[in-house]
Parts: C-alpha cells; structure tokens; sequence
C-alpha cells in the first residue's frame, strides 16, 4: 500500500513539474494578453503585446533555463537564478564602461551614472516586490541597505583581498588610486542622512505613518525628494570629477 502510495505521489509531482516547463515554453514562444491571467478570460494579444514580446524574447529564452522551484527543494531554482543575475550584472557594468569609455566619460562619472543604475536596478525591483508583498516596509527598505553593504563590504572587500594576495605573492604591493573616492564619499554620506531623516518624517501620524505609502500627495513628494537627491548626487560627483568645483 505504502509503496503504491509513495510511486503515485512521484508521479503527481513529476506531471505537475513537466506541466510547468510546458507552461513556460509556451509563454516563450507564443504571444498572450498580459490580463488573461488575471481575468480568466481569453483573450487576443494587443499590439502591445506583440511588441513586449518581441524586446523581451530573448529574456524569456534565457530564464527559461532557470529550473522550477519542485527541484531541491527550490535551490536550483536559487542557485541559477543568482548565477543568471551575476553574469548579467557584470555584463552590464562591463558595456556601462565601454559606453563611457566611447563617449568620453571619465571612469568615475560611468561609475556612478551607467554602472550604478544598471547594477541596481534587480534591488530595486526586488524592494518593488517586497513593498506590495509585505506587510511592512522591513524588507523593502532593509534590502536598499542590505544590498549596498554586500556591494561595499564583501564586493570590494573579497576583490581587493584576492589582489592584495596576488601582489604579494610577487613581491609588489597593491595600490589603489583613490581620485574622488573622497568626494563621492563624504556627499553620498550627507544625502543619506537627509533620505533617513525623511523616512523618520514620514513616520509621524500626522505626516505619512510609515516610511513608505500614505497620502497620494506625501508619495509623491517623498519620491520627487529622493529623484532630486539622487539628481545632486550625480551633479556634483561629475562637476567634481571634471573639476569645476573643489573635491578633497
């Protein structure tokens, strides 16, 4: 009895497995209305469809690879999905700084104009999806702080020790210029203790009552805020880098 029982719970697992590729692999080559889902209602794809469809294809093909979450208990999922965002990360960092290089863009303005929005751009669709999924804002904005000390931390830290070691072992030190690291530095700095003091703000019952949500105007506002500061920051890091003001 037991073993019957186990041999068709396999089998359930393995067609339900086997209908999510062929799910996937149908959405990949065929064009759907992006609300049937939601609707439960056929539908014939738009325009708009057929045009999403197209710029997207080749990222449906990719991810197509990345196993569903029934395999290992989902770490292959888990563990594809990382590596898939790995290369794309460097991908983009690396194109970043050849398009900086093309046009004329000294190192540190590609850096944190093209290199830093493209390489956040997967946290902040990942706090996008923790903003509507959870119920509070821990994760939404803990992955903002989170990310960016992975970045510094083990980032910089793990790629300067590996050099550091390499160096040494031919008998040459490591050196790292440091241009307007300090400048970049010290303004970023300030405008994060503005942005923490505005989500404080907002936490008053008479203002928003949380760091994210609340009135329509108080969103509005906060996000024009945190565009503006980011706006300063890139001014200022690129008027500093072409020395039209004073760094450090």
């Amino acid at each position: 009895m037991f073993p019957i029982t186990k041999r068709t719970d396999c089998s359930v697992e393995v067609n339900a497995e086997t209908s999510h590729l062929v799910s996937k692999s149908h959405g990949i080559l065929f064009t759907s209305d992006d609300d049937e889902e939601e609707s439960g209602e056929e539908r014939l794809p738009s325009c708009f469809d057929y045009i999403m469809h197209f710029l997207t294809v080749f990222w449906k093909v990719l991810f197509a690879f990345v196993p569903p979450t029934e395999y290992w208990n989902g770490w292959a999922c888990f563990i594809v999905s990382i590596v898939l965002i790995g290369v794309l990360t460097a991908v983009t960092g690396d194109l970043a700084s050849h398009f900086g290089c093309t046009i004329g863009l000294k190192d540190s303005v590609t850096a944190v104009v093209f290199v830093a929005l493209g390489t956040s751009v997967p946290d902040t669709f990942a706090s996008k999806v923790a903003a509507i999924q959870d119920q509070y804002a821990d994760a939404s904005i803990g992955n903002v702080t989170g990310s960016n000390a992975v970045n510094v931390f083990l980032g910089i830290g793990v790629a300067w020790t590996i050099a550091a070691v390499y160096w040494r072992s031919k008998g040459k030190a490591f050196y790292v210029n440091p241009g307007s690291l300090a400048f970049s530095v010290t303004l970023f700095t300030a405008l994060c203790v503005v942005s923490v003091s505005i989500l404080l703000y907002r936490r008053r019952l008479s203002v928003a009552g949380g760091e994210l949500g609340g009135p329509r105007t108080c969103k509005l506002v906060t996000s024009l805020l945190f565009i503006g500061l980011w706006l300063i920051y890139i001014l200022l890091a690129s008027l500093e880098a072409y020395c039209h003001i004073p760094g450090f």
